[in-house]
């Protein structure tokens, strides 16, 4: 997504910098902030294509930020990747809850940031519109509807964020065959870099958890990855 409007949102300006002088060098347009109220004003001012977030902001917090982005109809659909320190696990737990597209774990590779980014913003530009042709495909209680871009189990439609969306379909597209999370990360995050996989990980129980009942449908193979049944659990 050429020249594709970045804000950078972190109040170390360090971090600030380099993620700005790294994302500059790739051609797209980059503007920071440095606290929570910035960064509002800053996306009423110029909507971005997408929000790179730190968590811990003076003012507001990023996860308030990324709520109050969500809650706007018109900001609502901005991609969010989250800046986190590791040990912050619970805080990018809520920031998937609430909806962001990804995170990022301090300290970072600045390539494997600009990796990410480009996978966001290249599944923002690929989501078909809703209603535009598509399949629906069917495994057990699930219908995933590509068409208009819906998911459901036993006939109620899941609220799922877009890389939610993208998992489910691929596992039940893939069903009965694991997927390793390196697998996932290429058909999903369209990530190809050997880089952690955590994100997977944490995607895989937002979505069993959103499943309820049905979350033994998406087993676990240790060792190797996840494995979407094709046939009920025991």
């Amino acid at each position: 997504m050429a020249n594709a409007h970045i804000l950078v949102v972190d109040d170390e300006p360090d971090i600030s910098a380099l993620v700005a002088y790294h994302l500059a060098r790739e051609s797209y347009r980059v503007r920071t902030a440095a606290s929570g109220p910035e960064a509002i004003r800053a996306v009423e001012l110029e909507r971005p294509d997408l929000v790179v977030l730190d968590l811990m902001l003076p003012g507001m917090s990023g996860l308030q930020v990324l709520e109050e982005l969500r809650r706007r109809p018109e900001t609502a659909e901005i991609p969010v990747i989250l800046l986190t320190a590791r040990r912050e696990e619970q805080d990018r737990i809520a920031g998937l809850e609430l909806g962001a597209d990804d995170y990022v774990a301090k300290p970072f590779s600045p390539q494997e940031l600009i990796l990410r980014v480009g996978a966001v913003l290249r599944r923002v530009q690929q989501a078909p519109p809703a209603g535009k042709g598509g399949k629906v495909v069917r495994v057990g209680p699930f219908t995933v509807d590509t068409g208009a871009a819906r998911a459901a189990v036993d006939a109620a439609e899941l609220d799922l964020t877009p890389t939610e969306y993208r998992l489910l379909l691929t596992l039940m597209e893939r069903r009965g065959r694991v997927q390793s999370r390196r697998q996932l990360l290429e058909a999903v995050w369209e990530v190809t870099a050997n880089i952690a996989t955590r994100t997977v990980d944490m995607h895989v129980q937002r979505l069993r958890n959103k499943v309820g009942e049905h979350a033994d449908w998406i087993e676990t193979v240790r060792g190797f990855g996840y494995r979407f049944r094709t046939d009920p659990p025991a």
